[in-house]
């Protein structure tokens, strides 16, 4: 595949990749590059400010599994963004800090979307960044009040497994991610621990809200029968097992009564939201 038929196929251009390029791993590791120097422009500056501004997205997913990116090489998972999770009461100095790098606003989105969402643009490389602010809200929230302190670079290991299992009609790249992400770290059923996917977190999630639970469980049954095509068969079967690991947690979970009535009316009502897209031209 080449970056020209990914880019045709997303619809968007692939970032710091020639059209017509194949995406061999050296090609996709040469993007990293590029991504990991506009990064630590950013980071850096952020901590020297006091912000807490902490990476989400496919560059989070390769920082964190150092050991298992090659299944993304091995996939042709390109790099699109940089995305960013930030506190509501630091989003001037967020602001104050892209434009000191040099960077632009998409002034539509922040106009109506700018409590929630803002997008900026690199100077030089054709790298865009969404700021989300205290929460993801796409198919299910995720609120970040509080937790973007867990780790220093990235979302935490589990709120980066949210990120993909919110995802009602989800595709193969964050199938992919998923798979590194349990591929390289193991889970814990004890809470928070350091380098440990916290399924403690996610199966009580998953047992207050119904919504939530559906989701999650479809993608993980989507994510054990897809593992086998995308990955060698010892890679596989090591995810497998992650997976089933965590289903058993969700499974022991006590449901809440607000989990639990919602279940009565099942799927015959949608259990989503409906994500809307952002035009970021």
């Amino acid at each position: 595949m080449t970056a020209e038929s990914a880019g045709a196929a997303s619809g968007l251009e692939i970032p710091c990749i020639p059209s017509g390029t194949e995406l061999t791993p050296e090609v996709l590791a040469e993007q990293e590059t590029r991504f990991i120097k506009v990064l630590d422009q950013l980071l850096p500056r952020a901590h020297e400010q006091g912000v807490t501004l902490r990476l989400i997205g496919s560059l989070a997913f390769r920082i964190q599994c150092p050991d298992t990116k090659y299944m993304e090489y091995d996939n042709q998972r390109y790099l699109t963004d940089i995305d960013f999770v930030a506190y509501g009461k630091q989003i001037d100095k967020i602001q104050d800090l892209f434009f000191e790098l040099g960077w632009t606003e998409n002034q539509n989105v922040l106009r109506l979307f700018g409590h929630q969402r803002r997008i900026f643009y690199h100077p030089s490389e054709p790298i865009h960044s969404d700021v989300f602010i205290d929460k993801l809200r796409f198919c299910h929230d995720i609120d970040f009040r509080g937790r973007l302190e867990i780790d220093d670079r990235t979302i935490s290991l589990v709120d980066l497994l949210l990120e993909k299992l919110q995802i009602v009609e989800i595709n193969r790249k964050d199938l992919i991610d998923i798979m590194v992400l349990l591929s390289q770290h193991p889970i814990s059923t004890s809470g928070e621990r350091k380098g440990h996917i916290d399924g403690t977190y996610l199966a009580r999630l998953c047992g207050r809200d119904w919504g939530w639970w559906r989701t999650a469980s479809m993608n993980i049954e989507k994510t054990a029968h897809f593992a086998g095509e995308y990955l060698q068969a010892e890679d596989a079967d090591r995810v497998r097992r992650k997976l089933d690991q965590l289903a058993e947690l969700i499974a022991r979970q006590p449901r809440s009564l607000k989990w639990r009535l919602r279940s009565l009316i099942g799927e015959r009502m949608k259990w989503y939201d409906e994500v809307e897209e952002v035009d970021r031209g």
